[in-house]
């Protein structure tokens, strides 16, 4: 397979990642703090920026990587919040 078919592929589970995550927030099946749905908008950011990248598509690009930003900016929080809760003395 030709490296050009492994930036499609990317593109393709990029896009299908972030439909999912909107379709589950969507849906209220999960909210904002979920991680699934943060590593599933992590994932398809990240997917989505090595294909537009190779595309030349830089709009694009940059709107992907302020989402991988805002996604890992927010799982990291969620990581985080959820280790103080089980390090809390329980009373």
């Amino acid at each position: 397979m030709a490296p050009v078919y492994f930036i499609d592929i990317f593109g393709w589970i990029g896009s299908v990642a972030v439909i999912i995550a909107y379709a589950l927030i969507s849906s209220t099946r999960v909210n904002s703090r979920s991680r699934l749905y943060q590593v599933l908008n992590l994932l398809g950011s990240l997917c989505l920026i090595v294909n537009t990248a190779y595309y030349h598509a830089f709009p694009s690009t940059v709107v992907n990587f302020v989402w991988l930003v805002i996604a890992a900016s927010t799982l990291a929080r969620i990581v985080r919040s959820a280790a103080e809760e089980t390090t809390e003395p329980q009373m």
